[in-house]
């Protein structure tokens, strides 16, 4: 089941010009990418120039003064949010945008993902949501927040223990489990309408729900027939078919980007692994993770290209693998990952004494950040796409 975390980038360092960038051979690229790029902020008011702060250093970017930056962003009118974007080493301005409607907040987050647009050439993430896990003393309920924690709502009052929480594509509604009838269901929730629907009440266990990149299918984990194994069905919960038939258990399946395969954890052979499965049936495949132990709590980035999962090796790591399998990298101490819609940022939980608090990490800097939003325990986190 998966946890929830949101944590902050700190960057330093120097990145060439994006123009260039965007001639060098892959490996060159991936290089640089773990490089900080420094850019300045200059004429914002506080609350503003904090926002900006944040997605900006989550996104990769450095603050730095002077000569030192490779961007300048600076206001350039008083009362509203608007922004100047500049390279220094050509005096190019790459935009020059005012932005109105919403809140200062959302005009800053805008702000901030046409930085990251201009300059990476990929979509900013300021203004995507998470959902995650809450606990409530003995029991727990499922919250919604921007990315960086602000304005989280609870959007289940079950007064039970709640898991697993799983967005449908579009961000108009949930799947998540409840104990509210005494035992694991599966339901949807609609954010819209707040209609809840049950997905699956088999006897014995219902969990894990993960929905396909097109929103039509669900993977999850039932235990209806003995030991708990992989199931996909329709989004309406119709069309149920088993996908696997183990007495080991199965646990924490994901998509991959074009919805033909399922990574999922099995302990076959006695060893937990992550396995790979065609999401309309036929034969598990073990996926290397060369280097790491005990993976679990896999998420397939959105592109297609990687699987960010959790390895237990003493304490938890958040750790990398190629989607084709390989040499698994660890990237920082946490459990329970998802990416963000970008495939660079990555949402965990963060073990800090006897509670988990929610932090984001930058993979290519691997620079990591706590977002603070006083709700006590927070875990299993699933970023919107």
């Amino acid at each position: 089941m998966k946890k929830l975390i949101i944590i902050c980038v700190a960057l330093a360092g120097s990145l060439m010009p994006v123009r260039a960038q965007e001639v060098l051979p892959d490996i060159q690229r991936e290089k640089d990418r773990s490089r900080l790029i420094p850019i300045s902020i200059a004429g914002y008011s506080n609350d503003v120039e904090s926002i900006l702060k944040f997605d900006l250093e989550i996104a990769g970017f450095s603050l730095s003064l002077g000569d030192k930056a490779a961007f300048a962003l600076e206001s350039t009118g008083v009362g509203g949010v608007e922004g100047r974007l500049t390279e220094r080493s050509t005096k190019a301005v790459l935009f020059a945008n005012a932005y109105n409607g919403g809140t200062r907040r959302t005009q800053a987050h805008a702000l901030a993902d046409d930085v990251v647009k201009a300059v990476l050439h990929t979509p900013g993430i300021a203004r995507t949501k998470i959902a995650f896990k809450v606990d409530t003393g003995s029991n727990s309920e499922i919250y919604v927040s921007d990315y960086d924690g602000f304005g989280a709502t609870a959007i289940t009052a079950d007064h039970a223990i709640v898991a697993a929480p799983a967005w449908a594509p579009g961000r108009k509604s949930i799947y998540y489990t409840s104990y509210k009838s005494g035992h694991p269901d599966i339901y949807s929730h609609d954010l819209g309408s707040g209609e809840r629907r049950m997905l699956a009440n088999y006897s014995g266990l219902n969990t894990s729900a993960a929905v396909s990149p097109d929103g039509k299918r669900i993977a999850m984990i039932l235990s209806r027939s003995g030991s708990p194994d992989l199931y996909v069905c329709n989004s309406d919960g119709s069309g149920l078919k088993q996908l696997t038939e183990t007495r080991e258990d199965e646990s924490s399946p994901c998509w991959s980007s074009d919805g033909t395969k399922i990574c999922v954890v099995s302990r076959l052979n006695e060893r937990r692994g992550l396995y790979i499965v065609p999401s309309n049936g036929g034969s598990m495949t073990r996926l290397r993770t060369e280097g790491v132990v005990n993976p679990s709590e896999p998420d397939w980035s959105p592109d297609g290209k990687t699987i960010v999962f959790t390895a237990q090796m003493g304490g938890f790591s958040i750790c990398t693998v190629p989607a084709s399998g390989g040499v698994a990298t660890v990237i920082t101490e946490g459990e329970d990952p998802s990416w963000a819609p970008n495939s660079r940022t990555v949402v965990f939980a963060r073990r800090v004494k006897h509670s988990r608090v929610l932090s984001l990490l930058d993979v290519p800097t691997k620079q990591v950040k706590d977002v603070a939003h006083n709700l006590g325990s927070c875990s299993q986190p699933c970023w919107a796409r």
